[in-house]
């Protein structure tokens, strides 16, 4: 039997859904209650209705984009059982990030981080706890390819885990401000060199 889902939370979830992009592309500064107002064909008083204020929504969709994005990693991965190959995952889809329309305007780390260092600390509270998300995946499924064999025993988890994320956000900025993919590709194949040096 499906669950059930109130009105309200569907509501919610609509408004989420159709403003998440917006503020991935615009960030939070940038977003105007017009711009959410747009996207949802809702007016102003609907919105709020169902959110205290633009803060509400604005971490929500952050909530929204970084799920998108893990949920789409996670299904590359799941056909695939070794862990050099779950890890080659990265750099496969962060090297074509400019193609897949909900990552075209940046990953969602990023883009919240560099925008909300100082002026939003709630959205920068949920930036750096999305950070300590994906560095202990990382870090697992390192420490599971060493478990099995599959991976260096002497490989230094924490150490590669944040060379990985810094590469690839790195390559993903460079890749937004020129607006073509020439530097992600090649930081992307660095990448899989090092992934693929792990290797016993």
């Amino acid at each position: 039997m499906g669950e059930i889902i109130s009105k309200s939370d569907r509501t919610k979830k609509f408004i989420v859904e159709q403003t998440a992009a917006i503020f991935n592309e615009k960030g939070y500064a940038g977003t105007t209650i017009t711009d959410l107002t747009n996207a949802t064909k809702l007016t102003k008083g609907s919105i709020y209705g169902n959110f205290t204020n633009k803060d509400d929504v604005a971490l929500a969709a952050f909530d929204y984009n970084f799920n998108r994005v893990i949920l789409y990693i996670r299904k590359k991965m799941a056909n695939k059982e070794n862990s050099i190959d779950r890890l080659l995952v990265y750099p496969q889809v962060y090297g074509n990030f400019l193609k897949i329309p909900f990552l075209k305007a940046g990953c969602p780390i990023l883009n919240t981080s560099t925008e909300a260092d100082d002026t939003h600390p709630q959205l920068r509270e949920r930036a750096a706890n999305a950070l300590v998300f994906w560095q202990t995946a990382i870090e697992n499924q390192l420490k599971l390819g060493i478990q099995r064999g599959e991976i260096k025993k002497e490989t230094n988890t924490t150490e590669f885990a944040i060379m990985l994320m810094a590469l690839i956000e790195g390559a993903v900025m460079m890749a937004k401000v020129h607006g073509k993919s020439t530097e992600l590709k090649m930081a992307m194949n660095v990448l899989q060199r090092q992934i693929l040096a792990l290797k016993p």
